[in-house]
């Protein structure tokens, strides 16, 4: 079946089930063709959380689909291919978090998004890449801050607010393959181009950059910069949305090793598949999700 009739069919389904494809900046090109939403984990987290449809099918990885099911309970929540994980999130579990907490007592927990459901029952407050420093900014009152997992986005955030923080020792593996070398070689290759990474790359990296942005960021500095030319450092789907929205300027990516396998497990025969036999589901345990959502929620509200 060719890729029109895939879509015509997903579309005929998702309709028949009332259902709603919210679709992460780093899938493949044809399956961000076919969301009704598509951007970043805070973007696709008020979609979730506002949505009146009963089936959110959620084209990322789980995490993501956690966070929609922490959200929205009452719905159905399916991912087209179960096996599409996190890297970082894997790198702390609940158990390696209380340990944590029981030698920082009086610290403020702050997780990035990237974590699992369980992970975000045990934390005070999530953020994403795009709001974490102003998550960080609005905890004045609090004298130690933990930030788990990403040591590099924590270095970002903790630069850019000005405060100390405990750090895990977690990264991307995608992210992290974006060398310094790699600016210099682009900025050779493309003079007049603006350089713009993702906060989850290293320090050497983000210093040598024209901006540090989020995936939402980078859609907005697309949209209003007056560069006609942009270097990229973040995963190389995100290329496909840039161009696509904006094709009168040109878009490099900074690596041609920035590619997330997990987020290229989603294919469109999997969506159809998953409308079709409405699978697979993931539903974050109540006990689990009553504390989590409180995380989430005091992050949405602060956003």
């Amino acid at each position: 079946m060719n890729n029109s009739k895939l879509m015509q069919k997903i579309q005929q389904l998702k309709r028949k089930r009332n259902a709603v494809i919210l679709v992460h900046n780093y899938q493949i090109g044809e399956v961000q063709d076919i969301a009704d939403y598509i951007g970043d984990s805070l973007e696709l987290s008020r979609t979730a959380s506002r949505t009146n449809a009963d089936v959110i099918v959620f084209c990322g990885v789980r995490f993501m689909a956690e966070t929609a099911s922490i959200l929205c309970p009452d719905k159905l929540v399916l991912m087209p291919d179960i096996n599409a994980g996190c890297p970082m999130a894997d790198m702390i579990t609940r158990n390696e978090l209380k340990v944590l907490k029981k030698e920082h007592l009086k610290a403020t927990v702050v997780s990035y998004v990237n974590t699992s459901a369980e992970v975000k029952a045990e934390i005070d407050i999530c953020c994403t890449s795009g709001n974490a420093v102003k998550i960080v900014e609005s905890l004045k009152d609090t004298a130690d801050i933990i930030f788990v997992p990403d040591k590099y986005l924590g270095h970002y955030v903790s630069v850019k607010a000005n405060r100390d923080l405990i750090l895990w020792d977690g990264y991307c593996p995608v992210h992290a393959k974006i060398l310094p070398e790699d600016i210099v070689r682009q900025r050779k290759a493309h003079p007049e181009a603006k350089v713009i990474v993702h906060p989850e790359c290293t320090p050497k990296v983000i210093q040598l950059a024209d901006e540090t942005l989020s995936t939402s960021g980078m859609c907005e500095y697309a949209k209003l910069s007056e560069a006609s030319e942009i270097i990229v450092g973040t995963e190389l789907e995100m290329l496909y949305r840039l161009r696509k929205e904006n094709p009168e300027k040109k878009f490099y990516p900074l690596s041609a090793q920035a590619i997330c396998q997990n987020m290229k497990l989603t294919t469109l025969e999997k969506v159809l598949w998953c409308l079709e036999d409405m699978k697979y589901e993931i539903k974050v345990p109540e006990d689990i999700q009553i504390r989590a959502k409180r995380a989430v929620d005091r992050m949405l509200e602060v956003s």
